[in-house]
């Protein structure tokens, strides 16, 4: 039993510095999104236009309707929405980790933030590494 005693010191030191960096990367996110004049993914609403800051967290090929459909879930440190890309199956520069501006109409479907279509830029994601 003592022997456990060390191991979850440790465990739980890792999980603080963990949420820790979490936090950080989340309040770089949002000071690049406010320098870029993009607004916060949790204050905007449906069927408004917008420009938001992120990184893409994952990215999916998931038809709709028979039509082939990218799907990204961008993040920008207080929320995430669905960018959808329909008749794409890959686009060059978009993947997991890619930091870009994206501009469109925001909407609410089942709940979620959606974009469908949006006009994208790739931001280098060096910028604050």
């Amino acid at each position: 039993m003592g022997s456990d005693k060390p191991a979850g010191m440790w465990r739980r030191a890792f999980r603080g510095l963990a949420g820790d960096q979490d936090e950080q990367d989340a309040e770089v996110l949002k000071d690049f999104a406010h320098d870029c004049g993009a607004r916060s993914i949790t204050g905007c609403h449906d069927r408004e236009m917008v420009t938001l800051y992120g990184t893409l967290r994952t990215i999916t090929f998931s038809p709709r309707g028979g039509v082939p459909a990218l799907e990204g879930e961008l993040y920008d440190g207080t929320g995430t929405v669905k960018l959808v890309w329909l008749g794409r199956r890959k686009i060059a520069g978009i993947h997991p980790g890619s930091e870009l501006i994206a501009s469109g109409r925001i909407g609410v479907v089942d709940g979620d933030r959606v974009m469908f279509n949006p006009r994208y830029e790739l931001r280098p994601t060096a910028a604050h590494g």
